[in-house]
């Protein structure tokens, strides 16, 4: 049994599914490359046109499974080394996918769960979600998803939670803006499914540039360098098919309702 289900409907809602709820959706390298390997292939089909992220069970996910932590300390520096390079990866894959990728929180994220849900665009879940940069309990430090979690809440937020591994609950975690909205158990669905439709009515194209063009200026101070690249980009999008037959139809939509 694979420990990551694809499911794609006829919408073009892909979702993604972590299926171990008997060990709180943990992952190993095993989980790490199934999620790596979804990742790239939603990413690459034209047929998708947003990513849910969700999990099986009362856990989004508790982070690192401790049996292969357990496995891992006893390699050498080198496979160690190699290890992290498939987490990092797979944190980087999500992260860059062309799509909006919203996470469906519904319980406990811990550790590199928290990764997850910092690489994700929108992030709904329950108020029984609890979130945790427990790391340093057991000697070791949110590494490979520490740019994204910093992406996320910002350094001094980020100080506090990596230091303290204190568990963050959902209001809190909304008003860092790690999650975008905490609603009911029985709305979640409900409203994931909203933020699903909300995109769906978007321009595909627009939208994966709109995420290229956010990490290309993250950070970056407003120099006639960074002016000129959206310039570009918004010239660029505006002779596209797609930025075209758009517009037209909101003129023709505006012109109508001008007239009644």
């Amino acid at each position: 049994m694979k420990d990551v289900s694809i499911d794609i409907d006829s919408t073009g809602v892909a979702r993604i599914t972590m299926c171990c709820p008997q060990k709180h959706n943990a992952f190993d390298d095993q989980m790490i490359l199934e999620l790596t390997d979804a990742f790239r292939e939603v990413d690459e089909n034209s047929q998708v046109k947003v990513v849910v992220l969700a999990a099986q069970g009362k856990s989004f996910s508790a982070g690192g499974d401790l049996a292969w932590m357990k496995r891992m300390a006893e390699f050498s520096y080198e496979e160690n080394l190699a290890d992290a390079q498939g987490l990092a990866t797979m944190l980087k894959t999500l992260n860059e996918i062309g799509k909006p990728v919203i996470a469906r929180v519904q319980g406990a994220a811990y550790g590199g769960a928290v990764g997850l849900v910092s690489c994700c665009d929108i992030a709904v879940a329950t108020p029984q979600a609890t979130l945790c940069l427990s790391e340093v309990k057991i000697g070791l430090a949110p590494a490979t998803i520490c740019p994204y979690v910093v992406a996320a809440i910002g350094q001094r937020a980020a100080r506090r939670y990596m230091l303290t591994a204190e568990v963050i609950d959902a209001d809190s975690a909304l008003k860092l803006g790690l999650l975008s909205n905490v609603v009911e158990n029985d709305q979640l669905d409900i409203e994931v499914q909203r933020y699903c439709e909300i995109v769906l009515a978007n321009g595909s194209h627009a939208m994966r540039v709109a995420k290229e063009l956010i990490a290309e200026v993250n950070d970056q101070p407003i120099s006639n360098a960074i002016i000129k690249r959206t310039c570009e980009v918004i010239a660029d999008l505006r002779g596209t098919e797609e930025a075209q037959k758009r517009l037209a139809a909101f003129l023709d939509k505006n012109k109508s309702s001008s007239k009644s």
